[in-house]
């Protein structure tokens, strides 16, 4: 196997590190993208098909290329965006090596040693920019083992005409969770539970209001102020048209979170039943970071402490939109820009 030796090695080749490519071409470095996946586009080549951005393509692009305008459409759906980031990786000529998995980052003396299962990579830094979607998490919720239907978390979800006619159950009070919900409700018994009463955003914020909102309490933090809650301050769900449709319909209603899943459906603590076919756990992701395990930086809740996006124990390793402990909004399209701007200069200071 070759071994391969540029300044920095990128590993993923999604928005955030297509974004981290740009500025470190801008800065003249030699960096190579290393993507687990055969085509671009990251996650957003296997989202559900109705699956729309929180906001209009003006203010969801990647640094240095303003996304189209979709024909017939304000808000993007995610086939236009796997076409901007196709499109993105040509217009800048970034060096994407795919499909290459990475298996692990170890330290060799002034190198990091990138292991791939198509050769061996030296560089003197990395960025880690695997997102989450590949990390699906699931509850240990009573029963689940028990449920005789069929179960999928919101990455295996596609459509609603799969499910026409049946009855669900949709778990989560995130955008994920109410999106879904909203695709079902017309052709389903649908049945959407949350941990706590949903709370949706004034219908008129979109993903630059989240995005400021972010930016502003990351300022606050950074200056020592008051928290200002970010994001969490103003809901959990952002009412893009689907949602606000079916919820002015009340057709998107929320139930508690049932007590224990049965072989045929779930159970609440006074003994209500409600029968299903089908349960979508929308329950949220974690951080894909197993190819740093050999490094050894995780803390006790698995999460790798972070100056900025700089690894706090590891200065030779950048961690880039995982949300918002490694940059503001961080884990979407508008918000990766600045921190992975941040992390190029600083990866060229420690270059020099």
């Amino acid at each position: 196997m070759s071994v391969r030796h540029p300044q920095v090695v990128i590993v993923g080749g999604g928005q955030a590190g297509l974004a981290a490519g740009y500025h470190l071409r801008r800065l003249g470095l030699d960096f190579v993208i290393l993507d687990a996946r055969p085509e671009p586009g990251g996650a957003w080549r296997h989202t559900w098909e109705s699956l729309r951005l929180f906001s209009p393509a003006a203010h969801s692009s990647l640094p240095g290329r303003p996304m189209p305008v979709q024909p017939g459409g304000t808000w993007p759906d995610a086939r236009h965006v796997v076409e901007y980031l196709a499109d993105y990786e040509k217009r800048y000529e970034l060096p994407v090596r795919r499909p290459v998995r990475v298996r692990g980052v170890h330290r060799d003396g002034r190198l990091l040693r990138v292991e791939t299962d198509s050769g061996t990579w030296h560089a003197r830094t990395v960025i880690s920019a695997t997102g989450t979607w590949w990390r699906p998490f699931l509850p240990a919720d009573a029963g689940r083992g028990d449920f005789e239907g069929r179960q999928l978390h919101t990455v295996d979800y596609r459509r609603p005409r799969d499910f026409a006619g049946r009855r669900v159950v949709v778990v989560g009070g995130g955008n994920s969770g109410a999106q879904i919900a909203a695709d079902l409700a017309h052709d389903t018994e649908l049945t959407w539970v949350t941990r706590r009463p949903p709370r949706f955003l004034a219908d008129d914020i979109d993903g630059r209001a989240l995005f400021d909102a972010a930016t502003a309490r990351r300022r606050a933090l950074d200056a020592g102020r008051t928290d200002t809650g970010g994001v969490a301050a103003l809901g959990d769900i952002v009412a893009v048209p689907p949602v606000r449709e079916a919820r002015d319909s009340g057709l998107l209603k929320a139930s508690p979170m049932f007590t224990r899943l049965l072989p045929g459906g779930v159970e609440w603590a006074d003994g209500t039943r409600a029968e299903a076919d089908a349960i979508i756990w929308c329950t949220g992701f974690r951080p894909a970071l197993s190819h740093l395990a050999p490094l050894r930086l995780r803390g006790r809740r698995g999460r790798i402490a972070t100056t900025g996006t700089r690894a706090a124990d590891e200065p030779r390793l950048h961690l880039l939109g995982y949300g918002d402990w490694t940059g503001p909004a961080s884990a979407t399209l508008i918000g990766v820009g600045r921190p992975a701007r941040e992390a190029a200069r600083e990866i060229a200071a420690l270059l020099r």
